[in-house]
């Protein structure tokens, strides 16, 4: 069985030496988590969350472990990208019931509240440091979400199933191909 720390590590590389959390505790509040040893509502701190950090660092649960945001595996991604710094908290998830095969498994890079990352232009640097690989990544500013990779004409291509116009056929056909298992799944079937 292949675990998601696993699929984190087959997407978006290992976690990269001298990336450490430090301060940053953003994920420890912003995210849901929903693990067999664990549980937290979204945008809300975990019980465990202290003034200095994780008050059960040497025990916490694996999900806590294994769990690294985007910062700490891209290396494309600035040192000012850390969440704490950017505003921006960069995660891999995985949608249990995906609406289409781009929310199945996608990056979200999502603004949090009263960060300037995008005034500041971190959020475009990060958007460029994810945005060219075949994995979907969305925008999020905590209440709507946009696909910003792949581009507007490509999603609708893939999606449709029709055949693509010449110019982006073979980026189109790449993302059929490695998204093929969630995209059978979007389109209906005659019966």
């Amino acid at each position: 069985m292949i675990r998601d720390a696993d699929v984190e590590t087959m997407l978006l590389g290992p976690v990269l030496p001298g990336r450490e959390c430090g301060a940053c505790t953003i994920c420890c509040t912003v995210l849901r988590v929903d693990s067999p040893d664990f549980r937290k509502p979204e945008d809300t701190p975990c019980r465990h969350l202290g003034t200095q950090g994780c008050t059960i660092h040497a025990i916490r649960p694996d999900i806590c472990r294994t769990w690294f945001c985007a910062w700490r595996r891209v290396a494309g991604m600035a040192e000012e990208a850390r969440p704490d710094r950017s505003g921006l908290l960069v995660s891999l998830n995985f949608e249990r019931a995906p609406r289409n095969c781009f929310e199945a498994v996608s990056l979200t890079v999502r603004l949090l509240p009263g960060s300037d990352a995008i005034s500041n232009g971190i959020a475009a640097a990060v958007l460029d440091a994810l945005c060219d690989g075949l994995v979907p990544v969305w925008f999020s500013d905590g209440e709507e979400k946009m696909l910003m990779h792949p581009d507007r004409e490509v999603a609708e291509a893939v999606l449709s199933g029709a055949p693509p116009p010449a110019a982006i056929a073979p980026e189109v056909q790449a993302w059929r191909d490695h998204y093929r298992l969630f995209a059978a799944a979007d389109r209906p079937t005659a019966g």
